[in-house]
């Protein structure tokens, strides 16, 4: 039995390699899902002031929107080195130190007077970012015993989904008020708030093993890995590239006002935080079929948004069906890989989270050249396209799996 103890805390709590802890630590599993969401809602902001900032900043649509891509590809390389280069070092500092720069990020985009400012900001936050994403679900089962790690890993997500309820429409309402910077400030509060409080909960936890970069090629070289990892990026990177430029699709086609704007945001996140669950339980059952329902629906409303988009009231329920869709997708994703690849769960997670970050760097990049060159509903006809491609991949995929298994049996 390893002891674990904070430097802060008197309380010491007990760890086995194989169980977990034998009491469940709630408190740090609560400070982590604050974690959580202040991290998703700094990386969702640039969306919902995207028209404001461009404007300040003097540059285009297409190259504010770069502020996504900065953090995604930042982050993809720092969700396969920060839990190898920092596997010897005491878990609990290095997640303190990775929000500490969630926090620095924050202040220097709130700062930032030109475009290479802002680019620079997000870059600490892709280290931010994809850092403590890889790193989350393993704490998380260094803090409960294992079988309660569901419930424990359910509470963590809380965090994402109400970040993606929250923070596009009081981005949206904030930048609108008080400025665009000020969406930032608050952001960066909201990460000194989780920073304290991950330093009060968060106990001491030494590293386990050491990893090795070997270790994680092996996993990306399986060809069951490597087919979920291409569907991810055919997938999110097209639902990327519409939602980084949806803002001024709603202002230039639906005409919409800022008011309005923010409520089909919070629509979008409201039907997100339904599809999460709606996609957990499907699942549960068969992975693939969450995504190929999820990618089925984001292509017909996006079909909807291109063909209807001009009338608010369609292009508002268009995106609340969007946001319904995209939450099933890292539900399956997430539910695909563990299946595949059961040996060895967190360098898949970090494959996986690697695996989105440059899912969204490639679509905000596609997104911002085609709205410069063909419109702003060009992004969402790409974002239909990949969710359609998507969807034929992973149903082929499917049947040909469904049809190997049943020879099997036969013989």
């Amino acid at each position: 039995m390893l002891e674990i103890q904070s430097a802060d805390r008197p309380d010491a709590v007990a760890v086995s390699d194989g169980a977990g802890p034998a009491k469940p630590a709630w408190n740090g599993i609560l400070t982590l899902s604050l974690s959580v969401f202040a991290l998703v809602t700094a990386e969702f902001l640039p969306p919902s002031v995207l028209t404001p900032l461009a404007a300040d900043l003097g540059v285009s649509l297409g190259a504010a929107g770069q502020a996504v891509t900065a953090t995604a590809v930042v982050g993809a390389f720092a969700a396969l080195l920060v839990p190898v280069f920092t596997s010897r070092w005491d878990r609990r500092r290095v997640m303190l130190g990775l929000l500490l720069l969630l926090c620095i990020s924050n202040l220097m985009t709130a700062a930032a007077a030109n475009l290479p400012m802002l680019l620079a900001a997000r870059v600490v936050l892709g280290v931010s970012l994809g850092g403590f994403w890889s790193m989350a679900a393993a704490t998380a089962m260094r803090l409960v015993p294992m079988p309660v790690l569901p419930r424990a890993m359910s509470i963590v997500f809380t965090g994402v989904t109400v970040a993606t309820v929250s923070a596009a429409p009081i981005g949206a309402y904030v930048g609108d008020v008080w400025g665009w910077r000020a969406a930032f400030l608050i952001a960066g509060v909201v990460g000194v708030l989780a920073l304290v409080g991950l330093w009060f909960t968060l106990p001491k936890l030494k590293p386990t093993a050491v990893a090795k970069l070997a270790d994680l090629m092996e996993v990306a070289a399986r060809p069951r890995a490597l087919v979920v990892l291409a569907s991810v990026l055919v997938v999110i990177s097209g639902h990327f590239a519409g939602f980084t430029y949806i803002r001024p699709v709603l202002e230039q086609v639906a005409r919409l006002d800022v008011a309005a704007i923010s409520l089909v945001l919070l629509a979008f996140g409201c039907a997100g935080f339904i599809g999460n669950f709606v996609g957990a339980f499907v699942a549960e059952r068969d992975p693939k079929l969450a995504i190929i329902g999820g990618a089925g629906l984001m292509a017909a409303s996006m079909a909807g948004l291109v063909l209807l988009g001009s009338s608010p009231w369609l292009a508002g329920l268009a995106l609340t069906l969007w946001g319904l869709a995209f939450a099933a997708l890292p539900v399956g994703f997430q539910a695909w890989m563990v299946t595949d690849v059961p040996d060895r769960p967190e360098l898949a997670g970090g494959l996986l989270t690697a695996a989105f970050q440059v899912a969204i760097a490639t679509g905000a990049v596609m997104g911002g050249l085609l709205v410069d060159r063909f419109g702003v509903l060009s992004a969402a006809v790409y974002c239909g396209m990949a969710a359609a491609v998507g969807l034929c991949l992973v149903a082929a995929l499917r049947r040909r799996r469904a049809a190997q298994e049943a020879s099997c049996y036969a013989a």
